[in-house]
């Protein structure tokens, strides 16, 4: 990961089951200047079972109510027979393509493909087991908090430390599809940094790009939002996913707001010293003779900044001139007597 912040684009589900698709939205993640395409790698078998009773109904006011976890699930994963394909496409096109594993079998396929970052989804933060198996990996860790207590997410960066595994990202969410921008609570983001002494970023399900660019005001090193080729390949996560030409529109929106954000610096540079010409001095702004006082009637704070610097102002003011002097003549200290005058102006 070079880029700051680094920029994935999340295909998760929008595959409409068509490798096809898949490697296409792949490609346009890489034309429109994605750092790196994610996807996730599970069945239906290896993250729930097959079964409507109502712990494995879903109707907590979500998109997929009405249905089962088995059966979203067996929607929206990406087969497994898959993997080796994916990841030499991206390789040959020169973008980075990482997963999400949802149990150790899935590492170890991962593992097999060469993936080289492992994500860690919000609801598998708990899984410490998981999250050891895959930091034990030694390879950059992400780890989205949308759902866990700030005790969890300490739990979970102690295992990746337990592992050896010190490049962790913890991605501030809002497990919500889609996530209203008022529950965004960006501070946290900032507030995670700074408490757990790790790398942060955002994994964003809010509609347009204002949480994104908001992070990347407040340093956020990775930015994660669903991806899809075209709405209407549907499917579970569509409704709440960027197009091509919207995420390009976010991805420049948020380079452009880092470099606004830029450095600390106070330094003078070409630019400013051009600027500067235009800043106030003191001017001679009536014709003026030797010995004549200095009042605020003939010399006056004005642009351009070729006169002595305004804040001698009042250092000046009752002292005499040494020699007569035009109007708009730029004051230099050199014009003036050093001691007030205690006589009064033309006697």
């Amino acid at each position: 990961m070079k880029k700051v912040p680094y920029i994935v684009a999340e295909i998760s589900a929008n595959h409409g089951h068509d490798i096809g698709i898949i490697k296409q939205t792949i490609l346009k993640a890489a034309m429109i200047g994605c750092d790196a395409v994610k996807i996730q790698t599970y069945t239906p078998d290896t993250i729930t079972l097959d079964c409507d009773n109502k712990y494995f109904q879903i109707n907590t006011g979500t998109l997929w109510d009405g249905t089962t976890l088995y059966k979203l699930y067996q929607e929206a994963y990406t087969p497994w027979e898959w993997h080796e394909e994916l990841f030499a496409y991206a390789k040959s096109i020169g973008i980075t393509l990482f997963s999400t594993p949802f149990d150790r079998s899935a590492v170890d396929l991962l593992e097999k493909c060469g993936n080289p970052i492992y994500k860690i989804a919000s609801f598998e933060i708990t899984d410490i087991p998981l999250i050891y198996y895959a930091a034990s990996k030694h390879k950059p860790m992400v780890i989205s908090t949308g759902i866990a207590t700030k005790d969890e997410i300490k739990e979970a960066v102690q295992a990746c430390h337990e592992a050896g595994n010190y490049e962790i990202y913890l991605l501030k969410c809002t497990s919500e599809y889609p996530a209203r921008i008022k529950d965004a609570n960006l501070k946290t983001m900032v507030d995670m940094a700074n408490k757990f002494h790790v790398k942060i970023g955002l994994s964003d399900h809010t509609q347009g790009h204002t949480v994104a660019v908001a992070a990347a005001a407040l340093g956020a090193e990775l930015i994660e939002k669903h991806f899809i080729l075209d709405k209407k390949i549907g499917g579970p996560d569509a409704s709440f996913s960027m197009e091509p030409e919207e995420f390009k529109i976010m991805i420049e929106a948020v380079r452009a707001t880092v470099q606004a954000v830029g450095k600390i610096d106070y330094s003078l540079t070409e630019s400013k010293k051009n600027s500067r010409k235009y800043a106030r001095s003191l001017f001679v702004v009536e014709d003026v003779r030797e010995g004549d006082l200095v009042t605020e009637q003939n010399v006056r704070s004005i642009r351009p900044s070729d006169g002595l610097e305004p804040k001698y102002y009042q250092d000046i003011l009752g002292k005499t001139f040494k020699r007569d002097i035009k109007r708009g003549t730029p004051l230099d200290i050199l014009m003036i007597n050093d001691r007030a005058s205690t006589s009064r102006e033309g006697e």
